[in-house]
């Protein structure tokens, strides 16, 4: 496990009884001891002590440097991927015969270790062999594994920062606004829940509600007056969009 962060704390959990991990890397020792010990596996920091006889090479770190663990690690014919959204798979390419990408659609942390086999896996191979181990690995993780090319992986990353990244943002500027006013933001969590749960069984276009969903203006134009900055221009930027969708 080339990692120690988010992805990688979240995968070597999952795999921890299904294979023998042998080794953690990072930059920083005490990030890959507290991994390997959870796992109970050698922890390095320096690539030059990466074992070269490994049947799984799993690069999980930040986007810019995949491409650098991948010209510092050894060259040799095991399975080579990594777990990026909007890295493609090419950056393999010259570098490695037997390689692909497995990028699970889920907000991981080491904070709060999630149910791998829920999460829905995305996978690609550079060749038939690689994709039929790489599914055959990731199903031991998740009962979710689909194919999917470079460009579809990019297109399920920035849906995923629209639902997740974005979204959570909104929540920050509710919270804020609340808390400039005194009022407490768990007041908005049973709302927050029930939009979620109401996507089991509606579309999110038959979901949407609220004054721009009814070409409410007058609600618009008091709301946006009670409000300065990012937040007034968000609104009705938002407000704007979801009038268009529902042509109002």
């Amino acid at each position: 496990m080339l990692g120690s962060g988010n992805v990688a704390t979240n995968f070597a959990l999952a795999l921890k009884n299904k294979y023998q991990l042998v080794q953690i890397y990072s930059r920083n020792i005490d990030n890959a001891r507290e991994l390997a010990e959870k796992v109970g596996c050698e922890a390095i920091n320096d690539l030059k002590m990466v074992v070269n006889d490994a049947h799984v090479y799993i690069i999980a770190v930040n986007d810019d440097a995949i491409a650098s663990i991948i010209e510092n690690t050894p060259c040799n014919n095991a399975l080579w991927l990594h777990t990026s959204g909007s890295t493609p798979i090419d950056v393999f390419e010259g570098k490695r015969s037997h390689y692909g990408v497995c990028w699970p659609v889920q907000s991981l942390s080491k904070s709060n270790i999630v149910k791998m086999h829920n999460v829905h896996l995305f996978i690609e191979g550079n060749t038939d062999e690689a994709t039929h181990e790489l599914e055959k690995f990731s199903t031991t993780m998740s009962h979710n594994v689909h194919q999917s090319s470079s460009h579809d992986r990019l297109l399920l990353h920035i849906a995923s920062v629209f639902v997740c990244n974005f979204a959570n943002h909104l929540f920050t500027l509710s919270s804020e606004l609340l808390e400039e006013a005194g009022l407490p933001f768990d007041a908005m969590l049973p709302l927050i829940k029930t939009t979620v749960e109401k996507l089991d069984h509606m579309t999110p276009q038959q979901s949407q509600t609220g004054p721009a969903a009814r070409g409410d203006i007058k609600i618009i134009e008091k709301h946006l007056s009670s409000l300065t900055g990012d937040k007034r221009k968000i609104y009705k930027l938002l407000s704007e969009s979801i009038m268009r969708s529902k042509g109002n």
